[in-house]
């Protein structure tokens, strides 16, 4: 009798399941991953560039 119970709620929770990914439900939740930290240094040293623009004339 206990394993026609078992085997009756394992068939009701598959059904479940299957009703709810209908749905776009998911029972498993994704894990997070760690975030990645990286250290980033600013070039003080590298020589700065400069670029002109010129204005083209208008047509107005």
């Amino acid at each position: 009798m206990q394993m026609l119970l078992e085997m009756l709620a394992g068939l009701i929770a598959m059904l479940a399941a299957a009703a709810l990914s209908q749905f776009g439900v998911d029972l498993h939740a994704p894990r997070h991953t760690e975030r990645e930290i990286q250290r980033v240094q600013d070039c003080k040293d590298a020589p700065t560039t400069t670029i002109t623009v010129a204005a083209a004339p208008g047509d107005c």
